[in-house]
């Protein structure tokens, strides 16, 4: 029997964010926080009320210690987060931006995570949640890390469990676009939901439209496509409905490191409740907004009573 609704797996940094605009060797000062779109996603189903599972290896480390720490905080369950005494946890520096894209500089190559192999999988421990949620970031980042999300992709679906793939493309990683795009493809395409952004749609599909995009992924067996457009909101498309649904408006865009981790957690928390796709979609948007006008990659990220008052007096719409 599940007892946890979600669970994901995936590697988190400690994150240095500049206190000031300009180049990182002129900065004086930063803020430590954490950064990881799994962990990112994992700590915004727990806001939610959902249950909530996360997946990793962290060094013996004070930036392993502080994930573990924020972890339990946020009420995410961490049971199955190794403690690596060989390997050290990543980190990563993020500049402070007006408004727009932050510029990241990671330092994560040898990390305890990236050496997350087949043999640390806990098919017991999986099985306890209803969903997997994953991401094409632990695809990229080692052999080991590769052959580890396999090993849970085909787990989750031999006992029947609903999969979401949010692509979250990080080229740097990859040794060639080639290679990225046919990786990134063969997990998608076993996957129940795909949530790709426009642009990534149109590296890993060849197409440039919402539709033809979704389409790609439809004949190849996914149920689901759900294409994020930023400022246009965002397409929906499976094998009876398709549609567009509006974004919410924002104020200014502080940040926009995290808002596709929120946005999938807005669906997947919604599908996860049996909302139609639609409401899903909505709420996705809903958590998008909150999550770009806010500091930090999940600082914006909702409690329920807080995104159900948002969504209450945000004007919606359907196009």
């Amino acid at each position: 029997m599940s007892n946890l609704d979600g669970i994901t797996f995936g590697e988190a940094m400690a994150m240095f964010t500049a206190d000031e605009p300009g180049p990182f060797h002129e900065i004086n000062h930063y803020t430590l926080g954490l950064a990881g779109a799994e962990m990112n996603f994992a700590i915004g189903l727990a806001r939610l009320g959902l249950r909530s599972g996360w997946v990793s290896q962290v060094g013996e480390d004070s930036f392993g210690k502080l994930i573990l720490q924020r972890l339990q905080e946020e009420g995410v369950d961490r049971q199955h987060v190794q403690v690596d005494s060989q390997y050290p946890t990543g980190f990563q520096l993020k500049s402070k931006v007006v408004e727009g894209d932050p510029e990241i500089q990671y330092f994560r190559k040898g990390s305890a995570a990236s050496y997350m192999g087949p043999e640390r999988f806990s098919e017991e421990h999986y099985l306890r949640a209803a969903h997997l949620h994953m991401t094409g970031i632990p695809l990229a980042l080692s052999e080991h890390t590769r052959a580890y999300a396999g090993t849970v992709l085909r787990c989750m679906k031999e006992h029947g469990r609903s999969v979401s793939f949010d692509p979250n493309l990080r080229p740097a990683l990859w040794k060639s676009e080639e290679e990225m795009i046919q990786v990134v493809n063969e997990f998608a395409i076993e996957s129940n939901y795909v949530l790709p952004g426009i642009s990534e749609g149109q590296i890993l599909t060849g197409y440039g439209e919402a539709r033809d995009i979704a389409a790609f992924y439809l004949e190849r067996g996914v149920e689901l496509v759900i294409v994020k457009l930023g400022a246009g909101g965002a397409y929906y498309r499976n094998a009876s409905e398709e549609g567009y649904v509006d974004p919410y408006p924002i104020d200014q865009a502080v940040d926009t490191v995290g808002a596709g981790d929120g946005f999938a957690v807005g669906v997947v928390s919604a599908l996860i409740e049996k909302c139609s796709i639609v409401e899903a979609v909505q709420r996705g948007n809903a958590i998008g907004s909150l999550a770009v006008q806010s500091p930090g990659d999940y600082d914006g990220y909702p409690t329920r009573e807080q995104l159900e008052q948002f969504m209450k007096v945000q004007p919606i719409r359907q196009i």
